[in-house]
């Protein structure tokens, strides 16, 4: 009996594949405890309605992401640090800090944890910083480290 999954399952398939199992199998354990459908003509269409309409939304969600990195580009944020005798920085710039600025001076939301840093910034000037904005673009936002007086 052919199925389609509507769940993962072990051992047989992932979500929305079209898989081949015994009918005794399909009858007593798949159908019943709702990991898949019979591959008839209406779930089959509707199969196919549902994977059209995921890679419209996926391709949607690329084409936003690359305007947001097209987007940050041109932005520069700026933020401001405390220091010293000599210049000498207290503390660091972190992923949190850049995240609030870019909010509050250009109303820009961007997740802390999607902003990649090697390790936070401790002294000023112009820093390059990326943003993993999808799986597949990253965008780069420029922070501008200034001294607060």
């Amino acid at each position: 009996m052919k199925i389609i999954l509507l769940q993962d399952v072990k051992s047989l398939g992932k979500k929305g594949e079209i898989i081949e199992a015994s009918d005794g199998y399909a009858k007593n354990f798949i159908l019943p405890k709702k990991l898949g459908v019979e591959a008839n003509g209406k779930n089959l269409n509707d199969l196919k309605l549902q994977k059209a309409n995921e890679e419209k939304i996926a391709k949607e969600q690329l084409e936003a992401a690359q305007a947001f990195a097209e987007e940050m580009k041109t932005k520069k944020v700026t933020v401001k640090m405390k220091a010293g005798e000599g210049g000498k920085v207290f503390g660091s710039i972190s992923s949190k800090e850049i995240a609030q600025a870019a909010k509050s001076q250009y109303g820009m939301e961007i997740d802390k944890k999607k902003i990649q840093m090697a390790e936070p910034i401790r002294s000023f000037g112009v820093y390059e910083v990326g943003v993993k904005l999808h799986p597949k673009v990253t965008g780069q936002l420029k922070v501008h480290v200034l001294e607060d007086q």
